[in-house]
């Protein structure tokens, strides 16, 4: 009999070593093994689909929260250096050894009585980390959607409010090749009866159709709630409450308004149940922090982390970029899925680099920073832009970092971007501060 792992980082590996073959995409074998050990919630549930903004409406969600005296817990995916990363109880993240009971219940429960269920990586530790919120006594559960929606390990939770963010071209492979068939997939946490916000402007027709197939209760953007602003503060108005003056969320970048928006929409939604005041709004969206979204790192350069990782969020990324003001050379550091839009992403971005650090990533899925040079070199060759732009080849992201440091100015910008993998390489030793050499 094979002996149980002792540790977190034993039960990751037991995770990835179980591989199931041929194995079905239904959660009828998630809700078995959750349906052993008993998992539920007596606490409200929020559940936040949606390609991008999904960690920052997380986030927000729980800051408000926090401010309004709630004990909350919060599970999101993927992670940028730790595993851990993933689940925070009451605003800490939680420590390795708490999870290992968690993992061990999953275990037993999946192998009970020599019936074994065969359980992917995700599904398994998403089950651990619900197991371990289940337990933590939360006024409020925030569950981050992983890859799609209806089909998600998640999902197996009946949601008490839905958030639907920006839906983008991602993971055709499993969601589908469009828009349309992509909102179908997120539109799968909807429940009925149940408040379900849709904060994306420009939401396709398949999300709004399927709230009105089940009977959802849906606040649409636009309709149900909306925002105004100027470049000091802005406002919000919902269905039955209108905020004024509010200071802009600490997380940068114009899109931050569009998640708040809808933030503040569930808490509308749900104000039965879990209410906050206008000095909780206020507080919490000004403390509200996530590393690697459109992070800002003081210094000399000066350092941004981000991980958009698709043609939408580099659109995003490029438009904050670009509002930030004249730097007189932008290096980026950038690493990427294979299976990525990557000609759309560097065409978009483009423009403003003047030196790419194409690093590789620790992960089979990865582009080689060789391939992403010739990817690279290709888009120029349709743009016909600038001949001038050089580009370099890494083994890693923090080896690429250093690069871009050794031939920086002081005035100059770096940018790092294109994955979690890319983010998280930088800030495996904590968040770098940055000192060029100056100029003699």
């Amino acid at each position: 009999m094979q002996t149980k792992p002792h540790t977190l980082e034993g039960w990751l590996r037991h995770c990835e070593q179980l591989h199931p073959l041929n194995i079905d995409l239904g959660l009828d074998r998630v809700r078995e093994v959750a349906r052993r050990m008993s998992l539920r919630f007596e606490c409200p549930v929020i559940t936040v689909a949606g390609t991008n903004g999904k960690g920052s409406t997380c986030a927000m969600l729980e800051a408000v929260a926090l401010q309004a005296g709630y004990r909350t817990g919060v599970y999101t995916s993927p992670h940028l250096v730790h595993f851990e990363e993933r689940c925070r109880v009451h605003g800490e993240i939680v420590s390795a050894s708490d999870l290992v009971a968690h993992f061990e219940a999953v275990e037993s429960a999946r192998t009970q009585n020599g019936d074994e269920i065969s359980l992917t990586y995700f599904e398994f530790t998403t089950l651990a980390i619900l197991r371990l919120m289940s337990h933590s006594l939360l006024d409020v559960a925030i569950l981050e959607v992983g890859l799609g929606g209806r089909l998600d390990a998640t999902n197996i939770v009946d949601t008490d409010c839905a958030i639907i963010t920006s839906i983008d071209i991602d993971h055709t492979e499993f969601l589908g090749p469009d828009r349309e068939s992509i909102g179908r997939e997120k539109a799968g946490i909807m429940r009925t009866g149940r408040p379900v916000v849709v904060s994306d402007p420009m939401a396709p027709q398949s999300v709004m159709d399927h709230a009105m197939e089940v009977g959802a209760d849906l606040w649409s953007f636009g309709r149900d709630f909306n925002f105004s602003g100027d470049k000091q503060q802005w406002n919000w108005a919902g269905r039955g409450r209108r905020y004024a003056g509010l200071a802009y969320p600490s997380l940068r970048g114009a899109n931050q308004l569009i998640n708040a928006s809808g933030v503040l929409a569930a808490f509308e939604a749900l104000r039965e149940r879990l209410p906050v005041t206008a000095q909780a709004v206020r507080n919490g969206m000004a403390m509200v922090e996530l590393p690697g979204r459109f992070q800002i790192v003081p210094g000399q350069p000066t350092l941004v982390l981000d991980v958009a990782h698709n043609p939408h969020s580099v659109a995003a990324l490029t438009a904050n970029l670009d509002a930030m003001g004249y730097f007189p050379c932008t290096h980026a550091v950038f690493g990427a899925m294979a299976d990525k839009d990557l000609a759309p992403m560097m065409a978009k971005v483009g423009p403003l680099v003047d030196r790419w650090y194409f690093t590789d990533l620790p992960t089979p899925r990865a582009e080689t920073a060789a391939g992403l040079q010739q990817k690279w070199n290709a888009v120029q060759m349709v743009s016909g832009r600038r001949s001038d732009v050089t580009s370099t080849l890494h083994s890693g992201p923090m080896e690429a970092l250093q690069s871009a440091v050794a031939a920086a100015d002081p005035t100059d910008r770096i940018v790092v971007f294109g994955s979690f993998y890319t983010v998280g390489g930088v800030l495996v030793n904590g968040t770098p501060r940055l000192h060029a050499k100056h100029l003699g």
